[in-house]
């Protein structure tokens, strides 16, 4: 859709700037004001337990039935993706699987063609005029626990992302160094990682299958991604519940969702055959004559 049919999303503007600014206040306050350990734990903690939910469970478990879950870990998934203030799970998947359907085209709603501050979250203070359209989710509209998060999805996202940390806080007399930190820093960071599987990714690193879109591969996306870094690969065989495939890639996602298989968190773990991997490398080696 052109940018003259849509308008700008004062309430993401707003929230945005604000988190930066807290973000800001957090380091100024644990700089000068109060420095815990015990604070910097829950801030790392909330940093692992959010990021994991958007690419372990907004990503490969709903956007792409990568995997199967059992409902106890879809809940964790629901209530700290709720705290990565991303949207619902059904939004987001929604958005994403456009992504993939549109990639580099008007219909992306993070098209990297558009430039790379659109990518990263540009994208995020504009929304288009009428109803969201969740026609390309109906798997998920079906999955009870994502449409009550759904539904609770701005409370879930104040009591999980901002509420509980407040009240750990208490805990070791650090409330406010706790939601500073643990809340609105570590929401930040989150962001900007997510946001890199976009930008970055589409901007920057290797293109070993495919040279059919802008994804790339790239280690130093992958370590600030939990492992979403890989995304040439990852556009290229999308139903694969790994993005790093290769031994030496790192992927703590993909370690993360094969750990949970031998409890039975997890099960139905999706591969792609090696055939069909080096197949298309080897494609991709024989068009650039190597």
């Amino acid at each position: 859709m052109s940018n003259s049919a849509q308008r700008l999303d004062w309430l993401n503007l707003f929230f945005m700037v604000g988190a930066h600014l807290l973000a800001v206040a957090a380091i100024a306050w644990t700089s000068w004001v109060h420095f815990s350990w015990w604070t910097v734990g829950l801030a790392l903690v909330y940093f692992v337990f959010c990021g994991v939910s958007i690419t372990g469970g907004y990503h490969r478990l709903y956007s792409h039935p990568t995997y199967k879950a059992r409902p106890l870990l879809e809940v964790f998934y629901l209530l700290f993706g709720a705290a990565s203030v991303q949207n619902s799970a059904l939004k987001w998947s929604s958005d994403h699987r456009l992504h993939h359907r549109e990639v580099d085209h008007a219909g992306d709603p993070y098209n990297i063609r558009r430039g790379f501050f659109w990518a990263h979250m540009g994208w995020l203070f504009f929304k288009d005029p009428g109803n969201v359209d969740l026609r390309n989710v109906p798997d998920l509209a079906a999955n009870p626990r994502v449409l009550w998060q759904h539904r609770n999805y701005v409370l879930l996202a104040i009591l999980i992302g901002a509420v509980l940390p407040l009240a750990l806080g208490f805990l070791w007399r650090d409330p406010i160094g706790a939601l500073l930190l643990a809340g609105f820093f570590r929401l930040v960071l989150q962001y900007h990682a997510t946001f890199a599987v976009n930008s970055v990714a589409h901007y920057v690193g290797s293109q070993p299958y495919s040279d059919r879109n802008s994804a790339r591969d790239s280690a130093v996306t992958a370590i600030i991604t939990l492992g979403e870094g890989y995304h040439n690969f990852h556009h290229h065989f999308q139903s694969d519940y790994r993005n790093g495939v290769r031994w030496f890639q790192l992927d703590p996602t993909k370690w993360f969702v094969w750990t949970l298989s031998w409890t039975g968190l997890t099960h139905d773990l999706k591969r792609t055959s090696r055939e069909k991997i080096r197949a298309a490398r080897a494609a991709m080696r024989a068009k650039l004559g190597r």
